[in-house]
């Protein structure tokens, strides 16, 4: 198993950091690796389900995220399902004037040989990608989109 998690400051209010975020078609805007979001699926605890496309090494790897809480305006936790298992945790906490956004992300790997080769790797690049996510996160909220 794989975590990661980072946080960043945007000068941005909560308000609007979440709603952003909360629209998964926002989401292949500032995930490097995300290159598709489709068949988006309202849920009854307001949040999503929606099928997705992450390109891994050029190759895309097909999944599914269902989000099991949605606390409207402070936190979503997407359940990862398909070739990639895990959980993704996105919170919006107000910080002055703006928003300190969190990011925790937890991949099962397949396999016990490949995982414990690979874990190193995984960590490294999911590290840089949650980086590269919040950041262009940050830009894309503090230029008004």
């Amino acid at each position: 198993m794989v975590s990661v998690s980072r946080s960043i400051h945007i000068d941005t209010p909560v308000e609007t950091v979440f709603e952003y975020l909360d629209d998964p078609r926002n989401h292949p805007e500032v995930t490097p690796s995300l290159s598709e979001v489709r068949n988006i699926e309202p849920l009854d605890n307001g949040g999503k389900r929606v099928e997705h496309t992450y390109k891994m090494a050029g190759i895309g790897v097909d999944g599914e995220l269902v989000e099991e809480i949605h606390d409207d305006g402070e936190r979503m936790v997407f359940e990862m399902r398909g070739e990639l298992t895990g959980e993704i945790e996105i919170e919006t906490v107000p910080d002055g004037d703006g928003t300190e956004l969190r990011y925790r992300a937890t991949y099962d790997l397949p396999g016990t040989v490949i995982s414990a080769l690979a874990t190193p790797f995984v960590r490294r690049y999911n590290e840089r990608e949650l980086q590269t996510t919040l950041e262009n996160t940050k830009t894309r909220l503090e230029a008004g989109q």
